[in-house]
């Protein structure tokens, strides 16, 4: 991804979440998606999905059962 489209995804996502904490960040040697921090908590992937023309992104993120002990 450019450096423009991982800026825009950050900025949504801190708007979205009113979380300035939000850090989008470039993977090594992928250029089809990118990391999701929280400070320094690894959330998920985005992923670029570029089908005939149509750009869209999709967000995964793992939630494990030992991430909801506890709640």
């Amino acid at each position: 991804m450019q450096h423009t489209d991982i800026m825009k995804l950050q900025k949504y996502l801190q708007m979205k979440f009113d979380n300035r904490q939000i850090d989008v960040r470039p993977r090594n040697r992928q250029d089809d998606s990118v990391e999701v921090y929280v400070g320094d908590e690894f959330l998920g992937l985005i992923y670029l999905d570029d089908d005939d023309g149509d750009q869209s992104y999709m967000f995964q993120m793992a939630i494990l059962d030992f991430d909801l002990e506890g709640l």
